[in-house]
């Protein structure tokens, strides 16, 4: 019974880092400005398949890492076009 248990935590804490929570997804999601159906069709995937994360599925691993990586590109390209306006006038 307690190497059940144990093996039990153990297993929620390992998905607790693989896997992002409905709540995580979107946090990010809003972060991004993008709803569940533009990052469906942003990364090319049934808008059913991103809409059931968090749910009754988990939310795949790549998916924190990949919306991190929207909203920093999408960060330096705002900040990119702040500077040209102000800093690279001519």
């Amino acid at each position: 019974m307690y190497l059940n248990t144990f093996y039990g935590i153990i297993r929620v804490e390992f998905n607790k880092r693989l896997f992002m929570e409905l709540s995580q997804l979107k946090e990010m999601l809003k972060k991004a400005g993008l709803n569940k159906k533009q990052f469906a069709e942003l990364i090319s995937m049934q808008y059913n398949t991103v809409n059931a994360w968090g749910s009754n599925n988990v939310v795949p691993v790549w998916v924190k890492s990949w919306l991190t990586l929207y909203i920093e590109n999408k960060d330096c390209k705002e900040l990119k076009e702040i500077i040209k306006e102000n800093v690279c006038k001519e």
